[in-house]
């Protein structure tokens, strides 16, 4: 996360350091992105970059945070949303309330592409927290009776995350089509798909 020295910078300055991370972490994974690239784009000199940042790693965590903060309210502000619905619903409830922004802020999207074909520990480290409140609804529903005891939570966090990623990226623009297939996807992670031989 940024230094003390970052946060005593006007709303302006801080903007065109956040504006320049997503401009470079948009287009390139962060194994590859470029700080130069970053520096040069928020148009502050390399020293003040380490006034604020110890390095890629530090910037790219307060970006994301960012990010994160500006998705947290859109989804606290949804009307729609149901926190006694179960874990399957809610993620489709938050589907709905944060897809549109996404369409509005396509470089937040293509962020997170670039995080699901990066293999960096820092990125693996990120991608596993972002799972924790997946994982938190999974435990709770099965402390509810939603869900079997035995389930293993990492797992099923970890399959309702790659389907809403891989659908997004083979359907995003047809929201439609999108939907169909994550409930789809839902409904056979909830029901199985294995005929009953009672």
């Amino acid at each position: 996360m940024p230094k003390d020295t970052f946060y005593n910078l006007s709303n302006e300055k801080k903007k065109r350091i956040f504006d320049a991370a997503v401009q470079e972490f948009s287009t390139r994974r962060f194994s590859e992105a470029s700080l130069n690239q970053i520096v040069k784009a928020a148009k502050i000199p390399w020293g003040s970059f380490y006034q604020y940042f110890s390095g890629k790693e530090d910037i790219f965590q307060y970006m994301f945070e960012e990010i994160l903060k500006e998705k947290r309210e859109i989804i606290l502000s949804a009307e729609a949303l149901d926190p006694d619905a179960d874990v399957f619903e809610i993620c489709v409830q938050t589907i709905r309330a944060t897809l549109e922004w996404s369409r509005a802020k396509p470089e937040y999207s293509k962020i997170g592409m670039l995080m699901e074909i990066d293999n960096s520990e820092f990125i693996t480290g990120l991608r596993t927290a972002s799972l924790k409140s997946l994982r938190e609804l999974i435990e709770r529903d099965k402390e509810r009776g939603l869900i079997k005891p035995d389930v293993d939570s990492d797992l099923v966090a970890d399959m309702i995350y790659t389907l809403i990623w891989k659908q997004y990226s083979l359907t995003g623009l047809d929201e439609d089509k999108f939907f169909k297939r994550i409930n789809d996807g839902i409904k056979i992670i909830r029901e199985g798909i294995a005929v009953s031989k009672d």
